[in-house]
């Protein structure tokens, strides 16, 4: 991205700027309490409808699902993001053609990857992956469309889109629960999604070009690359936990540690859609105001960790009579790992401030070298845990991982702001 000049920096109002700023992240809060709404709607009445081991089940195609994702995020919507934020709007709708069409190629690969492990498998868990592969494409669409609505600025299009899911959900959802198994409720989750990831096209104006995905790719693989990897190793750090927790506890210990997760849903949907609102805007506070980046990473990451601490202990307070209500017989168990998983979000989203500016920087190789660490110290915090004590000890030695891993984060943003302003103070002098 091309830095603003000093005349562009002070013509702009003081104002006008923070009056965009809260703007913008209103529609970014506005999008996520969508998203976290469905997804809190979506595990609950899963739970109820199956039971806990089928839960587990679902659990285990929602990981995967999770890996997927961040495959797409790194390789097409990631570097969009830190490049294309704020803009010409030709540049734009050219370099979203683009991504979103390398998003579109990345869920048909691996959806049909899905679709021949899950018929090799069989049993209860390889149906729920052939479906998972069908719906991939329309899922990593509807998630290509919020990325670039929220680079152009429009946050207002992403939380429409994801009404539109929401609203697609609630009739499939009943549809699912009349089937009563697994693959239906993951068909009706992925199916809904590619009902908004069309109406993405019409919002837009734009139809994902993926012929132009190797353009992309290619343009884009300086951050590409490590952003995969960086992204990967966190989904794939859960996945290997979940898959672990399953083989040395059993299947209903996964449907257990995320049942816990949804009672604190709405800051786990915060946290898996961080980059939706935060890079974005740290690219923006980067280019017009850098000695602010890391105040402003502080301020994001330590307002999601007190947030997180307030309604875990919230939870505490739940009665067993309401919590048996809301996830039936999951809840007894949940509901003792509330305080760990509360700690462990807590520490994920304060690792998440730091994180972002570490994107804006375009710092890939020092947030690479953070989340290899961080998904290092998830995968033996959570299996260690669960060898030693079970579930509640699986869920023991993530927060404690997570919160080592917070501290890594910020330490390497910290050295980044430092070399970038070594650099900028370079250039000042150089004639």
């Amino acid at each position: 991205m091309t830095p603003m000049t000093t005349e562009e920096r002070t013509t702009t109002p003081a104002g006008s700027a923070k009056r965009a700023l809260v703007g913008r992240l209103s529609w970014g809060l506005a999008d996520q309490a969508a998203s976290s709404i469905s997804n809190f709607a979506v595990g609950i009445y899963v739970a109820r409808s199956l039971g806990v081991t089928a839960f587990g089940v679902f659990s285990l195609a929602w990981v995967t699902y999770g890996v997927v994702l961040n495959v797409s995020r790194g390789l097409a919507t990631d570097p969009l993001v830190v490049r294309f934020s704020g803009g010409p709007d030709a540049s734009w709708r050219g370099a979203v053609a683009r991504s979103s069409g390398a998003a579109l190629g990345v869920g048909a690969a691996l959806g049909a990857a899905c679709v021949v492990v899950g018929l090799a498998v069989g049993d209860r868990v390889g149906p729920a992956f052939a479906c998972l592969g069908v719906v991939l494409p329309g899922l990593l669409l509807q998630d290509a469309w919020r990325f670039a609505f929220f680079a152009a600025g429009a946050g207002r299009k992403a939380f429409v889109n994801d009404v539109v899911w929401g609203v697609a959900l609630v009739p499939a959802m009943v549809v699912a629960a009349r089937v009563g198994s697994v693959s239906a409720f993951v068909l009706a989750w992925g199916g809904s999604a590619a009902v908004a990831a069309v109406y993405g096209c019409f919002q837009s104006g734009i139809r994902p070009r993926p012929t132009g995905a190797r353009e992309w790719l290619r343009a884009h693989r300086d951050l590409g690359t490590r952003y995969l990897v960086e992204n990967v190793s966190n989904s794939g750090a859960s996945q290997l936990r979940a898959y672990g927790l399953g083989a040395i506890v059993g299947v209903g210990a996964v449907g257990v540690v995320r049942g816990a997760e949804l009672l604190l849903g709405p800051f786990m949907a915060v946290l898996m859609g961080l980059s939706l609102v935060t890079v974005a805007e740290s690219a923006r506070v980067l280019r017009r105001a850098p000695h602010r980046l890391g105040a402003f990473c502080l301020l994001l990451g330590g307002g999601q960790a007190v947030a997180a601490l307030l309604w875990g202990g919230a939870l505490l307070l739940v009665p067993d009579r309401l919590g048996e209500l809301v996830l039936g017989g999951v809840w007894s168990s949940a509901s003792q790992l509330i305080v760990p998983v509360t700690l462990g979000v807590a520490g994920a989203g304060l690792g998440t401030g730091a994180a972002a500016g570490l994107r804006a920087l375009g710092a890939a190789r020092r947030s690479l070298r953070a989340q290899l660490f961080a998904s290092a110290c998830y995968v033996g915090g959570g299996l260690g845990g669960a060898a030693v004590a079970g579930t509640v000890g699986s869920a023991w030695g993530v927060a404690a991982a997570t919160l080592c891993g917070s501290a890594l984060w910020w330490l390497q943003l910290r050295s980044a702001l430092r070399e970038h302003h070594r650099n900028t103070l370079r250039e000042v002098r150089t004639p």
